[in-house]
């Protein structure tokens, strides 16, 4: 994809292309090639018609129906925020008074265009001219335009005198290749650019990468760790007037049935734990109940936060496994009752299964070697019963939990 193929994609031939590569995507490439130039389009039109359609199927985990619409590259897709993690933090500038805001590295404009659905003036600045064009134009596919413009240019040159807030999302891919980058001063713009940014401009939010090292995070800011059903999938620094709390994890949902008057349950529900971070959580035996947590509340290092909630104890202080006496259901952590406690032995554990009648499985692991692909196959189960085993360590030896699930 280049400026030209865009330009093309965007005329009223090229919409036609679009709407007819979304029809035979998803299959045989080859055949959703030859289905287009059988219709008279053009070799190239078609080519970048059929990309931007298997992209916007793909998006649509992201965006959903407004993926559609949308124009996008594979670089800009994979780093993009999910649309309920953006409206949620464009919920959140926006209670926070925040009404003009600059999205540095604004990519393809999924955050921006969800601050401006919430009433945000937002100027976006990309130093990628197809990625700046790009979000361009799903500004106006989305009707925002009037609330957010962007320019092609060096996000560090940017007036942030001219706004009340600051949103950066660096780029943490290497141009043209997509590899991931994992030296934060390689970022674009770099890390210390960024840090510097979150002292100048009172309210400040980056948007980083989950396995961001703690040490990095600047003094005074709160560290959040986003969540959606389960899936650990962004962190975010909330600096300045805007930090609330030293971590927070929250959880999304982006499951269906939110009634309209209930915004904090269902699609877009959000679950949220605080603390400082810095606790340890008490050590104990192993009981009744495992509970594990989120990896969310895992990377803020809330566990002991947790711990509290749940009146449950670590059996090894390195693994973030929580035993209880009761069962709690929650949004921070599955729950399982443990049936067995073994020592790890593949022959004594194949035949305790065998005995039960057990045939599928489903293995968690913490602070275990073992591949659970390779487990899977070795134990050679057979039997219509289901067990859960979680392999971890007690006291420093290798142990196999045989679990049931707590259900609703």
């Amino acid at each position: 994809m280049d400026l030209d193929q865009l330009a093309a994609l965007r005329t009223a031939e090229g919409a036609a292309a679009l709407d007819a590569a979304a029809r035979v995507t998803g299959g045989d490439p080859l055949a959703a090639a030859s289905a287009l130039r059988a219709a008279g389009v053009p070799a190239g039109l078609a080519a970048a018609a059929l990309t931007q359609a298997e992209l916007r199927r793909r998006a649509t985990a992201k965006f959903g129906p407004a993926a559609a619409g949308m124009f996008l590259t594979r670089a800009g897709l994979e780093q993009a925020t999910r649309s309920v993690v953006a409206a949620r933090r464009a919920a959140r500038l926006r209670a926070a008074g925040v009404r003009i805001l600059a999205d540095l590295g604004c990519g393809l404009g999924a955050d921006a265009l969800a601050a401006a659905r919430a009433g945000i003036r937002v100027y976006g600045v990309e130093a990628d001219p197809l990625t700046a064009a790009m979000a361009a134009a799903n500004a106006e596919a989305a009707g925002l335009a009037d609330l957010f413009t962007v320019e092609c240019g060096d996000a560090t040159g940017f007036d942030v005198n001219r706004v009340d807030a600051v949103f950066c999302d660096p780029a943490r891919r290497a141009s043209g290749t997509g590899r991931r980058i994992f030296d934060p001063n390689a970022y674009s713009p770099p890390w210390d650019f960024v840090t510097r940014l979150a002292e100048r401009t009172p309210r400040t939010v980056v948007k980083v990468a989950p396995g961001i090292d703690h040490g990095l995070i600047p003094a005074g800011a709160e560290a959040e760790w986003v969540g959606v059903d389960g899936d650990l999938v962004e962190a975010a620094l909330w600096c300045g007037e805007l930090a609330e709390v030293p971590r927070r994890a929250t959880l999304l949902s982006e499951k269906e049935g939110t009634p309209v008057d209930a915004p904090d349950r269902g699609r877009g529900a959000a679950d949220q734990l605080t603390g400082a971070g810095d606790r340890e959580a008490n050590v104990g035996p192993v009981r009744r109940f495992l509970h594990d947590p989120d990896p969310a509340v895992v990377r803020a290092h809330l566990v002991a936060e947790l711990a509290d909630e749940l009146d449950a104890t670590l059996a090894d202080p390195a693994i973030a496994y929580l035993y209880a006496d009761t069962p709690t259901l929650g949004p921070y952590a599955r729950c399982l009752e443990i049936t067995d406690v073994l020592p790890f032995s593949l022959k004594r554990l194949r035949t305790l299964l065998r005995e039960r009648g057990v045939g599928r499985v489903e293995i968690l692991k913490r602070g275990s070697a073992l591949t659970p692909e390779q487990l899977r196959r070795d134990l050679r189960l057979a039997g219509d019963a289901a067990a859960s085993l979680v392999l971890t360590r007690i006291a420093g030896a290798p142990t196999v939990l045989v679990c049931r699930p707590v259900q609703d």
